[in-house]
């Protein structure tokens, strides 16, 4: 990482825009940022790390008040660095929240943060053209490039001395939270938090365990109903409890037995009482049945003479029925005949007195010509479809070669179109790349026409500091006269002034005489001790008043010159054409570059439609040639088909007309020789009917149809008189076949049984037996239940021990990994990583130390206990050559502590870089100290330094030492004074 140039504005001391040059300073690779205390050296740097990552090093980062008090209200705070970083130049700009008057009215309002990235160069792959202009995308891409921290980058890069200073005589525990900054060791910290968590875990899944366990007592202890013992082992309680309950399984089940005998005894006796009750009620229901027939015999006998004539009378109304049936088929023959010869003559052909056979000889040669029609009617219809063909493919090919010259005439301007798109997208792509230079150009115009416009009241002020300053010369003059007159006046009249205190016998305080013979007398008004002390005093107010004068006017007359210098000589007028031709000329990129995405578009619509046309021209003249070669062809066939078909018609208007009549005609002579056969067949029917009428009823026993039809009766009387006779009949016997039955013999209808105290017995013993198998059920329950939760218990027991085990060896391993238990040296793993990484710093740091104290002094790592138990391995103490004894650092002198601190500086930053792969640190600041050295040792310091830049890397101290200036020639001296910090570039 190379620094190029900063700008800071508003910030800190600084009120107006100072400009570092990084790439000047550094050109011998050793710079000196001097100035007087509070001036504002170290907030430049504070400004390089603003710049970078949005926040300052130590307690100035927790204010948070980072605008200059003294700025002009419209001046922006605003810090611009421009480094190299990976091989990629960039521009960073950040602002500070900060609270602004309000352009209309009182008050304040609160200016955001802002941030924005720009690629001076090529970007990276994967990052915009455009730059970036949100905080966290800039402060993320910024630490990428990086490849440190925040934290990182201030230690390693600015050397903090005083904060190295304190770590060399820090405790374990501040010493652990710098390093853990720097090295990143959180991952370490995840792996102990990682342990304790799946200790917790585990002591949770070892308590679920434990509760498990004791559920299973809980509930056995229930279900046994007793308490489990508080001593012995609870194996033997499950063992004892299951076999009390496995007893009463054993004495349910005999009660059980017991029960259900004498329940199927009594069940026995009630199914034998109810069989002969059922006994008893059959014989009285089969006698009482008998006597009830023998009351009906009767009826009975004429339901039996009707039935027989019934029987008799079915065929003769049979038969008498179909003859009507066969007379009214005849009728309706006869009409149907008739009907037939006059369809017939409708169609134009006389069947009057033609027989069956003749009308069906007749209908067979019409259809013969109606099979030869039949062949041309398909031809006939294709003949229709093809005239309509042949129209239709005329109409398609005059369409389509004129849709073929209307879209040949559109693609002839598409070439033009395309060349004035491609130029006007070029023109708005470029647009795109000159905006941010002209609206970098146009801020830098907007604050160069804001000073002009400050250049007339700058004059106007350094006139008025002139003028002021010389009334307070005139005053001062006018006083210092007036005090040397009054002291004048007094020294002349001091004599008279004595004299005037001289008493008789008192000595003169200038001769020291006792006697005064002759006292001076006064000459004028005298002037007192009080008069002179006012007039002196009047003197001095007029002396500061005249030496904040001349402040004022040098004041004015600096910001009138840094004005002017800004301005170069341009003029407000000039300026502001200026500004309003590159506003415009912005403008108009702004609009140019708008258009850019959109003409994108329509080029690519313009090349989308292009192509279609192409393609839907030649679709249509492929549709042109194949509708005229298809016509040519179908037209000889339709003219060929045309001449057969005009044979064929007659006198119709077409073929299909001709068989429509033919069809007609068949089938009319076809309908007429049906109806005369089925005349002639319904007349012979009927004549055979009657005869068998006459037949039935001779048969029958009847003298005519009419008294057979008098004794027929409907099939449902008939049914209903079958039913009743087959009903009583079957009643007689059933009752009859009752009393036969030989289970039935001996009983008496008047004989009585006794089946209530039957069905109490029962009804005891079955009570009896329900208990005792409710109490067996329940006891085998019991015993079930009693060894499922004894199987559980045991389960339990077998998985609880080796999960104890486990925990007992994670927790022991837990306590180790976090620096307690067994862990002898109380160091964490977190602590064990930093010790080893402080060991490197140390070596790095060692190779510095003793080049810088000659071979004196080196660092020596201990990874020991710290007192009182408290956690080692970050012990760092000196090895002094000298007398070969390792002793603290805090022993050190303030010379030898800042040696110390400046070499451990450098090496934890060549570990850092190395640790985090960042990008090399080409740009250095070591930040104070260099007071506390003799001659001798700074030019040790100085050779180190010396060696840092060999390797091509640009060293920047920070000093007031006035030695360092006469060392480094090149020199950025911060200047302070009541209206701010300003920078000069001196070498």
């Amino acid at each position: 990482m190379r620094l190029h140039r900063l700008e800071v504005e508003a910030f800190g001391p600084y009120p107006r825009r100072e400009v570092v040059d990084f790439d000047a300073l550094g050109a011998d690779g050793l710079f000196l940022l001097h100035g007087d205390t509070g001036a504002g050296k170290t907030t430049l740097l504070d400004a390089v790390a603003y710049a970078l990552f949005g926040r300052v090093p130590g307690a100035r980062g927790q204010v948070k008040r980072l605008r200059c008090d003294l700025a002009p209200p419209e001046a922006a705070s605003e810090v611009v660095l421009e480094l190299t970083v990976q091989g990629h130049r960039l521009r960073v700009a950040r602002s500070p929240e900060y609270e602004a008057p309000k352009r209309r009215g009182g008050g304040t309002t609160t200016r955001k943060a802002k941030a924005s990235l720009i690629w001076i160069d090529r970007p990276p792959p994967d990052q915009p053209v455009e730059g970036l202009t949100r905080i966290d995308e800039v402060s993320r891409t910024v630490q990428r490039l990086l490849g440190m921290s925040a934290e990182q980058f201030f230690q390693v890069v600015l050397l903090p001395q005083g904060e190295f200073a304190r770590f060399l005589r820090a405790e374990t525990t501040e010493r652990e939270q710098l390093l853990e900054r720097l090295f990143a060791t959180q991952r370490f910290a995840g792996v102990e938090r990682w342990f304790r968590d799946r200790r917790a875990a585990r002591r949770q899944e070892l308590e679920v365990l434990r509760q498990s366990v004791r559920d299973c007592t809980a509930r056995l202890a229930q279900t046994a109903q007793e308490e489990p013992p508080e001593d012995g082992d609870p194996a033997d309680w499950v063992a004892a409890i299951r076999q009390r309950a496995d007893q009463a399984v054993t004495e349910a089940e005999a009660a059980e037995g017991v029960a259900r005998s004498a329940r199927d005894q009594a069940e026995q006796r009630l199914t034998e009482c109810r069989e002969r009750a059922e006994r008893v009620r059959r014989v009285r229901t089969a006698h009482r049945n008998l006597a009830e027939l023998a009351e009906q015999a009767q009826q009975h006998a004429r339901w039996r003479e009707e039935l027989a004539a019934a029987r008799r009378a079915v065929p003769v109304t049979g038969v008498a029925a179909e003859a009507e049936r066969r007379a009214t088929r005849l009728d309706q023959a006869v009409r149907a005949e008739a009907d037939r010869v006059r369809d017939l003559e409708a169609v134009g052909v006389d069947g009057t007195e033609a027989e069956v056979p003749r009308l069906r000889e007749r209908a067979g040669k019409l259809r013969e010509e109606l099979g030869e029609l039949s062949t041309l009617l398909g031809e006939a219809e294709q003949q229709r479809t093809d005239e309509a063909r042949l129209a239709e493919l005329s109409a398609t090919a005059a369409h389509s070669a004129s849709q073929a010259e209307a879209i040949t005439e559109k693609l002839a301007g598409f070439p033009e179109r395309m060349r004035e798109l491609r130029v006007l997208r070029d023109t708005a792509a470029e647009a795109l790349v000159r905006i941010d230079g002209v609206r970098l150009r146009e801020t830098e115009l907007s604050e160069l026409l804001r000073q002009a416009g400050e250049v007339p009241a700058l004059e106007q002020a350094a006139r008025q500091a002139v003028a002021a300053e010389q009334q307070a010369v005139d005053r001062y003059q006018a006083a210092r006269s007036e005090l040397l007159d009054l002291r004048e006046r007094r020294l002349n009249g001091m004599a008279a002034e004595l004299a005037a205190g001289l008493r008789d016998g008192e000595s003169c305080p200038v001769c020291g005489s006792a006697e005064h013979p002759a006292p001076a007398g006064p000459e004028g008004d005298l002037v007192g001790e009080a008069a002179e002390r006012e007039a002196a005093e009047a003197e001095r107010l007029a002396g500061q008043r005249k030496e904040h004068a001349a402040s004022a006017r040098q004041e004015a007359e600096t910001a009138l010159d840094a004005a002017l210098r800004r301005l170069e000589g341009q003029t407000a007028e000039e300026l502001a054409t200026r500004l309003a031709e590159t506003r415009d000329e912005l403008a108009r990129l702004h609009r140019q570059a708008e258009e850019k995405a959109r003409l994108e578009d329509l080029m690519a619509a313009t090349e989308e439609e292009s192509a279609d046309l192409t393609t839907q021209r030649a679709n249509a003249e492929r549709e042109v040639a194949s509708a005229q070669a298809e016509r040519q062809a179908l037209a000889a066939r339709v003219q060929e088909r045309a001449q057969r078909l005009d044979a064929a018609r007659g006198e119709h208007a077409d073929v299909a007309a001709r068989r429509a009549h033919l069809v007609t005609v068949v089938e009319a002579l076809d309908a007429l020789a049906e109806a005369r056969a089925s005349r002639e067949s319904a007349r012979q029917a009927l004549e055979e009917q009657q005869a068998a009428v006459d037949t039935a009823v001779r048969q029958a026993g009847f003298p005519t149809v009419e008294a057979a039809r008098a004794a027929a009766r409907e099939d449902s009387a008939i049914a209903e008189l079958e039913r009743r006779l087959s009903e009583a009949e079957a009643a007689e016997a059933a009752a009859r076949a009752v009393l036969a039955e030989p289970e039935l013999g001996g009983i008496s209808p008047d004989e009585e049984v006794d089946l209530d105290a039957a069905q109490e017995s029962a009804r005891q013993t079955r009570t009896t037996a329900e208990a005792a198998v409710a109490t067996l059920r329940a006891a085998t329950e019991r015993a079930g239940t009693l060894e499922r939760l004894a199987r559980r218990f045991a389960e339990a027991q077998a998985e609880l021990a080796p999960a104890e085990a486990e925990f007992a060896e994670l927790d022991a391993l837990t306590d180790v990994v976090n620096g307690r238990g067994q862990n002898a040296r109380k160091m964490s793993l977190r602590s064990y990583v930093l010790a080893a990484r402080l060991e490197e710093v140390a070596v790095a740091a060692t190779a510095r130390l003793r080049t810088m104290s000659q071979g004196r002094y080196s660092f020596v790592h201990s990874d020991a206990a710290g007192s009182w138990g408290r956690r080692g391995g970050l012990g760092l103490d000196v090895l002094d050559d000298y007398s070969g004894a390792v002793r603290p650092a805090k022993t050190l002198s303030g010379g030898e502590s800042f040696l110390a601190s400046l070499a451990l500086a450098l090496g934890l930053a060549d570990v850092v870089a190395a640790e985090t792969g960042g990008a090399l640190l080409d740009t250095l600041f070591v930040d104070e100290g260099f007071g506390t050295l003799d001659a001798e040792t700074l030019d040790v310091v100085m050779d180190v330094l010396d060696e840092l830049r060999a390797g091509g890397r640009v060293v920047g101290l920070v000093s007031h030492v006035e030695e360092l200036r006469q060392r480094i020639p090149t020199r950025l001296r911060v200047r302070k004074a009541r209206t701010g910090s300003t920078l000069e570039l001196t070498g």
